[in-house]
Order: C-alpha cells, then sequence, then structure tokens
C-alpha cells in the first residue's frame, strides 16, 4: 500500500483543522498571531534592529510588543515608521500578517458571536430559574394563564413563569407581548422544545418549578400529547426526588383512566369536556352565573383560600359564617384532606383544620364585625318551599360535549321537562339514544336542522321554551368559523325576542374571548367562554392543588354548588339593612350566602353585570326587584 506524501498528510492535518469547528480555528489563529508577535518582538530586540526611542534609549520588549500588535490591528501604522531596512521589512511581515492572519480571526470571531446569538434566539439554552411556573405547550390559553399568573405575582418577591412548546422562541415573545403588553413583576421565559423529549424538558429545569401545567396541543390526538408529557415528567432518570405539582387538561374523557394510570399522586387532571358541560347547564338555568365563576377562578378581586384560625376550634361552622368582617367562610378543608363546602351550620369546627373562605387577600384576617353589622332579625323573610315544576330547553348545535349536557339536564330538571336539540348532524336521533341512555326527566326530540337559518328557527316555536342553549361547532370548523356561526344563531335569537315579545334565557359557548365583546350586542344572558373558563381553573389549581376539590364540589351539583336566589326571599324588600342579615338569613335555611347581584346593574359589563361577590358584612343593602343572593346550596 502506497504511503502518504508529506503535501498529502499536510493538506490532510489542514482540512481536520479546518473541519474542527469555529472554537478551534480560532484557538489556532490565536495561538499563531502571538507566537508571530512574540517571534518578531524577540528578533528585533536580539538583533536590535529596532531604531532608538526619542530620547535616545532603546526599546524593551513590552513596549516593542505592544507596537508590534498595533500594527497588526492598524495596517496604516507602517507608513509612520522609520528605521534600517531590516526593522522595516519586519514591521512589513507583521502588517501582512495582520492581513491576513488577524483579519481571518476576527471574522471567525465575529461569525461566531452571530452563531451564539442565533442560537440564543432558537431558546435552547438552561433555564437557572426556580420556584416558577412552568407550562408546557402552546395555544390561546396561555394568555389567559400569564394575565392571571402577573397579577396573582403581584404580592410574591420573584414571580416567574417558563413556557416550552414547540414553537420559535422569538415568535412566543413578540405574541405574548402583541396581546398582553406588559406582565407587571411577572417574568416570561420562553424556550423552543418538544415537552415529550427527556432533553427538551430538561432545558425549562421541572427540578426547579414551584407547579408544572401540560396544555392539550391543537391537534387530531392532544390528550396522548399530554399523557406523554406527563409520562416523561414523572420518568425522567434525572427527576427530583420530592413529587411535582403537575396540573394536565384531558380533553376526551375516554382517556381520563389512562392520564390518572400515568399521572399518579403529583398529577391534577382537569376533564375539559365534562367541565364545560357542567358550567353551561348551570349556566342556563341562572343568568350571571358565569360572571360568578369567572369571579371565583380568577385572580382579580376575591378568590378562594384555605385560612387557619385556631380560635375557630370547637365553634360551630354557623358560628365561622358570621366571624369575617371581609371575608365569605364557604366551607371547612377538614384534617383527612377532604373539603366540604356549605357543611351543616352545627357541625364543630376540629383541630387542624382550615376554614375555606372567599377574600380579596391571600392573607385573609378574621376582622370582629363592626356594630353596623348586626343582624336585623325584622328583615329575615322565611319563604315557603316551592315545588320545582317541569322546564322546556332548546339545545342549538351539537359536539362531542351534548351527551354530557342532556346527561346534566337530566339531573337537575324536574320530571316531565323537554329538550329539543336542533342540529345539522346525521343520524342524530340515533347518537341521541346511544350517547344517552335512561333519560329519567328528559323527554328528547331531535330536529334536523341549520342553526343559522331564520326560517329553521322560527319553526321551532322558541318563545315556548324557558332556556336556549347555544352549542358551538368546534369539530368540524376552525375556531373564528364556529364563533362566527355562534353570533349569527345569537342575532336571530334576539331579533326572534322581540318580535314575538316573548323572553326566553340564551346562553352560547364561545372559543375565543374575544368575539365576547362582539357578542354582547346580542343581549344574550351568558356567555360560556370555554378555554378561558378552563384556563382559569389550570392555573388557579396550579397556584393551589387543593382548590380542584373546591371547585370540583362547586361544578359536581351533587353536593352544594352555587345558586342565584330572589333577595326577598332572604329579607323584606325594600328594607335597608345590611349583608350580615342575608348571611344569617341563608343560614337559618341551611345555605351559605356570599355576594349578591343587583338588578339594577345586571347589563352592565362595567359593573360585572351587577355581581359583588364577597361584600362586607356591614355592606348596606336594600333589596329591589331583580336583585339576588349569591348562595351554596343544594338543589
Amino acid at each position: 500500500m502506497a504511503s502518504a506524501s508529506p503535501s498529502q498528510r499536510l493538506r490532510y492535518t489542514f482540512d481536520n483543522a479546518m473541519s474542527s469547528g469555529p472554537r478551534a480555528l480560532i484557538g489556532a489563529l490565536a495561538a499563531l498571531t502571538a507566537a508571530m508577535i512574540v517571534g518578531v518582538t524577540l528578533l528585533l530586540l536580539a538583533a536590535r534592529l529596532a531604531p532608538p526611542r526619542e530620547d535616545g534609549a532603546e526599546y524593551g520588549f513590552v513596549e516593542l510588543l505592544y507596537r508590534t500588535l498595533l500594527r497588526t490591528l492598524d495596517p496604516g501604522t507602517v507608513s509612520a515608521d522609520e528605521g534600517g531596512w531590516p526593522f522595516l521589512l519586519s514591521m512589513l511581515a507583521v502588517t501582512l500578517g495582520g492581513i491576513f492572519v488577524v483579519s481571518t480571526l476576527i471574522g471567525l470571531l465575529t461569525t461566531g458571536i452571530d452563531a451564539k446569538l442565533s442560537e440564543l434566539r432558537k431558546g435552547r439554552s438552561f433555564v437557572v430559574e426556580h420556584d416558577h411556573t412552568l407550562i408546557l405547550g402552546w395555544s390561546d390559553q396561555v394568555f389567559v394563564m400569564l394575565a392571571e399568573l402577573a397579577i396573582a405575582g403581584e404580592n410574591q418577591r420573584r414571580p416567574r413563569a417558563v413556557i416550552l412548546a414547540e414553537r420559535d422562541k422569538v415568535e412566543m415573545e413578540d405574541a405574548i407581548r402583541e396581546r398582553l403588553g406588559r406582565n407587571g413583576r411577572l417574568r416570561v421565559v420562553c424556550r423552543s422544545g418538544s415537552p415529550i423529549s427527556l432533553d427538551d424538558l430538561a432545558i425549562a429545569n421541572p427540578q426547579a418549578a414551584r407547579s408544572i401545567i401540560v396544555l392539550s396541543p391543537q391537534d387530531d390526538d392532544p390528550d396522548a400529547q399530554v399523557i406523554k408529557t406527563v409520562l416523561a415528567l414523572r420518568n425522567d432518570p434525572r427527576r427530583r426526588a420530592e413529587p411535582y405539582h403537575i396540573v394536565a387538561e384531558v380533553r376526551d374523557p375516554r382517556n381520563l383512566e389512562a392520564a390518572r394510570l400515568v399521572g399518579g399522586e403529583e398529577t391534577v387532571l382537569v376533564d375539559v369536556g365534562e367541565t364545560v358541560s357542567r358550567l353551561i347547564v348551570r349556566t342556563s338555568r341562572q343568568s350571571g352565573l358565569s360572571v360568578v365563576y369567572t369571579e371565583l377562578l380568577d385572580f382579580k378581586g376575591a378568590e378562594i383560600y384555605f385560612d387557619d384560625v385556631s380560635d375557630l376550634v370547637g365553634q360551630t361552622f354557623g358560628d365561622a359564617l358570621l366571624a369575617y368582617e371581609d371575608a365569605a367562610v364557604i366551607g371547612v378543608h377538614a384534617g383527612d384532606g377532604e373539603v366540604l363546602l356549605g357543611p351543616p351550620s352545627d357541625r364543630l369546627i376540629a383541630v387542624g383544620e382550615e376554614i375555606v373562605v372567599i377574600a380579596e387577600d391571600d392573607e385573609p384576617r378574621r376582622v370582629p364585625r363592626s356594630s353596623a353589622a348586626t343582624v336585623d332579625e325584622a328583615a329575615i323573610q322565611t319563604p315557603p318551599r316551592v315545588e320545582p315544576r317541569p322546564e322546556r330547553v332548546a339545545v342549538l348545535g351539537w359536539n362531542r360535549r351534548a351527551p354530557v349536557i342532556l346527561s346534566e339536564l337530566d339531573a337537575h330538571l324536574a320530571p316531565g321537562s323537554e329538550v329539543c336539540v336542533l342540529a345539522d348532524h346525521t343520524d342524530g336521533d340515533s347518537e341521541i339514544t346511544r350517547c344517552c341512555p335512561g333519560l329519567s326527566n328528559l323527554e328528547v326530540s331531535y330536529h334536523p336542522g341549520d342553526t343559522t337559518e331564520r326560517r329553521t328557527l322560527d319553526a321551532l316555536e322558541l318563545g315556548s321554551f324557558d332556556h336556549v342553549i347555544v352549542l358551538s361547532e368546534f369539530e368540524t370548523r376552525a375556531p373564528q368559523r364556529a364563533d362566527a356561526r355562534t353570533l349569527v344563531t345569537l342575532c336571530h335569537l334576539r331579533d326572534l325576542e322581540e318580535k314575538i315579545g316573548e323572553r326566553f334565557s340564551v346562553v352560547s359557548e364561545m372559543l375565543d374571548d374575544r368575539n365576547r365583546q362582539l357578542a354582547q350586542v346580542t343581549k344574550a344572558d351568558d356567555f360560556i367562554v370555554s378555554d378561558k373558563l378552563v384556563s382559569l381553573l389550570l392555573t388557579q389549581i396550579s397556584e393551589n392543588r387543593h382548590l380542584k376539590q373546591v371547585f370540583a364540589e362547586l361544578f359536581d351539583g351533587a353536593g352544594s354548588e352555587v345558586h342565584l336566589k330572589p333577595a326577598h326571599d332572604y329579607v323584606a324588600p325594600g328594607r335597608a339593612t345590611n349583608f350580615c342579615t342575608v348571611v344569617e338569613a341563608a343560614r337559618r335555611r341551611g345555605e351559605v350566602a356570599f355576594g349578591l347581584r343587583l338588578g339594577a346593574h345586571a347589563e352592565d359589563p362595567e359593573r360585572d353585570y351587577g355581581v359583588l361577590v364577597n361584600p362586607s358584612k356591614s355592606a348596606p343593602f336594600a333589596a329591589a326587584d331583580g336583585d339576588r343572593v349569591l348562595v351554596l346550596a343544594e338543589r
């Protein structure tokens, strides 16, 4: 075998050096530059080629080295040199070396810096934050979550949120800046990567995260991505020893069991379909209820907290209801971890238990009630019990939440109630029979048709219905297109209502919160912005995992749930009293009062449609027509 020639070996060595990357090239060129400058300097000193200084003394090594270095950086310096030809030729050689070698070194440095900046823009550097909220995935829900985390972080020392998603880092940052502007004290860090990749997950530093929120991607099988992300978090060989606090959303209830097996005790799962369906049913029967839920779910104004008050031990829950001046007691967090909302008023508070309160501050203080907050016995009303009557409900549209909605209506409506489903759905009758077997209180009928056609709506005789639910067609249409069709249907409904002179409550499901402002012109009673409410719920649970139990009971309906009941059922109409009297009147009925809805402001969005959550006990109140009391009560 023929051996390589010296030129081939030299070429091979050169090729390897050039392909070794910028770091190696920069190092080699820097070493070559230093060797050239030092070598020429030593030659000038040894041969005494350098001309003397102006004072006649000879240059020292350091000074001559510095002058030689300047000639490599600035070729124009050589024109001012004086001395013999050996010195001038040496300076010319150094200058030429600077042109070829140093210029190449500077070019490589510039290229390396540009490459590093490009790498940083890709969002692939490690996150050194700790005690941060980590959001895995990207959707429009991110904007709601960041806005709420910014509010929650106003009383925190260093609020931080980290987002890891399969999107460009700069695009995420631009979208956040465009939608939210400044985030207060909250610092948002974006990183690009796949949440199901262990290497990409490590970039977001989940080991130091306070809580982790896993979002569903907008694809055909979002739950699979959620399950794989949770699996990657829990089974990472580099994971921390202490448990994570993971909150994840599941879109299809059929995947809940698999998600529970994967998530274990570390993961709190939110069934999106069931949660939204229950909210739609409850809101359809009580105007203004979605505003109440939004107030409880967001971080503005009143929120739900757990308060450890040891001096209430041994007292009854009824005593605790009036113990706070500026906080509404709604339940007990028992020692075994169970949350009891609206327990019997004679239940004793035990050692180690906490009070569940609605308050403006995350550190509620039990303030003695003022003298103005005494109970006005003469104002308390005790109305007779009214048996529920059958109701008629129209459901316009169809999506995968419809079967759950029908089942929930069956559980809440009185026997003999009717539900009419109008939808452009293939085999609607058989679909209802298959999805909703065993309905006991409802008689369901199906009518095929387009919900945006006026003739179809006229034929339905909507004036004979008590409630109308408009469902979004998000399964078959893009979000904006689905919301547009919902808006058209709402406009028809309100015009129809004015012409027939019959008012019926209308509740619609919206996908984009920005379309809610457009929908206000339709004067619909309520809107369920599904993704926004789910985002609020996920954010609340990420701050306190025990809140899952609170909201689960509020939405479940098996125990206490939120009702808006006429104020004159609690206090005499027109009589000047206070909210403390309302709380006591509700307590005597086995209910928990925590707010009001003033009928005078029921259509004013600037006043939250008249909803007042957690008014002061001493707040004056005179019940007027249309006023409602927000209570926790069983059906």
